[in-house]
């Protein structure tokens, strides 16, 4: 489902995934836009593994979004208050946060979320944010060849 002003989890703010889409969904939410089933997990699964990573409580996002601050300077709230996170660490966050759900721990998750959405073997979904991506309409269950020449 295409849901307007919510971001790839892919997209970065201030060099940081999923961080913009964790704003977005807060933003959303405080105006009445965010769909029921986004709402129930608000805090939870990569929201709180974002706020974890840079040290800070998910309630003081909120209130910090909900004040009107922009992304950056939501960002610069958290690197400042929080565990203050370096290039190398943003750099392994970035790279696990891609790449969960590919033979990992939540690999059965992935799958369980392609048989939900009717998707049964032919795909190269792997990840998680592969299948947000899916679900939310901003990329097909299977890539294109790429031509040989």
């Amino acid at each position: 489902m295409n849901i307007p002003g919510l971001r790839s989890p892919d997209d970065e703010v201030g060099g940081i995934v999923y961080f913009g889409r964790m704003l977005d969904k807060v933003r959303l939410h405080a105006e009445g836009k965010l769909p029921a089933d986004y709402v129930e997990n608000l805090g939870d699964g990569f929201d709180l593994r974002c706020v974890n990573f840079l040290g800070v409580k998910y309630a003081d996002v909120v209130e910090w979004v909900k004040s009107g601050m922009t992304d950056e300077e939501v960002l610069g709230k958290c690197l400042k208050e929080g565990s203050g996170a370096t290039e190398e660490q943003i750099e392994v966050w970035n790279d696990f946060m891609r790449k969960r759900g590919w033979r990992d721990a939540a690999s059965e998750r992935v799958a369980f979320r392609l048989r939900e959405a009717g998707i049964d073997g032919d795909t190269d979904i792997e990840t998680m944010f592969e299948f947000i991506d899916f679900d939310e309409g901003r990329r097909p269950a299977r890539r294109a060849p790429v031509a040989q020449g």
